[in-house]
């Protein structure tokens, strides 16, 4: 008989398991294979908060499905990764897809949860951690892993985890990144809006050193051998507290606090006139939505970032994916033969927001070489009931999220709506984003795209 007590899928819905959120990032990034694909098709370098919500949002989708939605989110785990492929940088070919290496990363969630159980003071006995290892096989059957591949039990996982540190993990750059240095430049979370882009800069210096010692204090002792890092006394000491103060409080919490909930964002921004405020917009498009590595240019690797956002917010088939990844690939030509005019494959702030204007200028046919083509295929594939409109729910799963508050995802969908019925057609999704690109005043409709000016 089942124990009550003992339940993966709620332990891993608890608030507690951002304690070791990073330490899983690490883990993962600690595979050369993730670690290669993480370099060069994430955007977890400028998306930090995003890579960890796709990790736990993916895992919680494993665990809290019936079996025709666990079917379609191994599914959409199969298609994402199957584009993820290349070399290593010494130049040894990686797939997403390899076994091993994805039962790796399934295997540090489960490892985490338990770690943020026993790290809390309340860790599972023997029984209960085979019934929490039975648990958690039974859902990772659906992603067909070969026989063998899987520790049988969860006695055996110690041994497991030993060996693969020592045979497969490396300090990998990515591993190092995570570690080092991403945290002391990553952007501000939404939810610590309150704080400003300066009270930001000042909290993340704080926030990266106690992050670090808190990982690497956590870290399996094979893998901190690994790294060649040791656990320092003050590290012991933070996550002692961190941790056993969280595994004494947290529980206590009723149930609406103590799992997690859809988080809530940043109260809107007031709207500010200006004049020609095309410049500014267009900035703001490059800099939030195109540059998805932050390294202020774009690239082919940027606009295949965006396809794979949207698709990952989709249930799409293959074919449905193929044209959405088409049309991104279009848009990067174009932008590509228009502004990269050194040919290195980067198109630079200012090379895109002048090309911008200056096309548009022109006419607004310059858009329908590029950027209307990419917004078409989203628009057909956000329409999932094949209606001809996006309803609210459709065009909340491609543009909402626990970055954008629900006041202006509810205003982005307005401004689109132009005939007030609740619905939005193509001919006005189309016209709001072409009026965001043309319109020199921030008072139409389309220039609040991206949330009130």
């Amino acid at each position: 008989m089942p124990d009550p007590a003992v339940s993966f899928k709620r332990d891993l819905s608890e608030w507690r398991v951002a304690l070791v959120a990073w330490r899983l990032l690490v883990l993962q990034a600690a595979d050369p294979v993730v670690a290669a694909g993480m370099e060069e098709h994430s955007t977890y370098r400028a998306h930090p908060w995003r890579r960890i919500e796709h990790t736990l949002g993916s895992g919680r989708r494993l665990f809290y499905q019936d079996a025709e939605a666990l079917r379609r989110e191994v599914a959409r785990l199969d298609r994402a990764h199957k584009r993820i492929r290349g070399e290593t940088p010494d130049g040894q070919p990686y797939d997403a897809r390899d076994a091993a290496t994805r039962v790796w990363v399934l295997l540090t969630l489960f490892e985490c949860v338990v770690a943020m159980r026993r790290l809390g003071g309340d860790p599972y006995d023997a029984g209960q951690l085979e019934l929490l290892y039975g648990e958690f096989k039974e859902a990772i059957t659906a992603f067909g892993l070969p026989e063998g591949q899987l520790p049988k039990s969860a006695a055996d996982l110690p041994a497991y985890f030993a060996r693969y540190a020592r045979e497969r993990l490396e300090l990998t750059e990515a591993a190092r990144y995570l570690l080092d240095d991403i945290l002391r430049e990553a952007p501000r979370p939404r939810r610590l809006w309150f704080l400003g882009d300066a009270g930001w800069r000042i909290t993340r210096v704080v926030v990266a050193r106690v992050i670090r010692e808190l990982t690497v204090a956590d870290l399996p002792s094979a893998v901190r051998e690994r790294f060649g890092v040791a656990r320092s006394r003050r590290g012991a000491l933070l996550s002692a507290l961190v941790h056993r103060g969280a595994g004494a409080v947290v529980p206590l919490l009723p149930d609406r606090l103590r799992y997690r909930s859809p988080a809530e964002g940043r109260p809107p921004r007031r709207f500010r006139p200006g004049r020609d405020a095309r410049g500014p917009r267009v900035d703001r498009f490059f800099r939030e939505v195109l540059d998805q590595t932050g390294d202020g240019y774009i690239t082919v690797h940027d606009l295949r970032a965006m396809a794979h956002n949207v698709c990952w917010q989709l249930e799409l088939d293959e074919a449905a994916e193929a044209r959405v990844y088409e049309a991104f690939e279009g848009w990067w030509e174009q932008l590509r033969a228009v502004m990269d005019a050194n040919g290195d494959g980067k198109v630079s702030r200012e090379e895109f927001t002048a090309a911008t204007l200056a096309g548009c200028d022109r006419g607004e046919a310059y858009l329908e070489q590029g950027l209307l083509p990419a917004l078409r295929a989203v628009f057909t594939a956000a329409d999932t009931d094949g209606s001809g409109f996006l309803e609210f729910d459709e065009y909340r799963v491609v543009f909402g999220g626990p970055r954008v508050h629900p006041a202006e995802l509810s205003h982005g969908f307005r401004q689109l709506d132009t005939d007030g019925d609740g619905r939005i057609t193509v001919e006005e999704f189309l016209g709001g984003f072409t009026e965001f690109f043309t319109a020199r005043a921030d008072s139409t409709s389309g220039a609040q795209l991206l949330g009130r000016p």
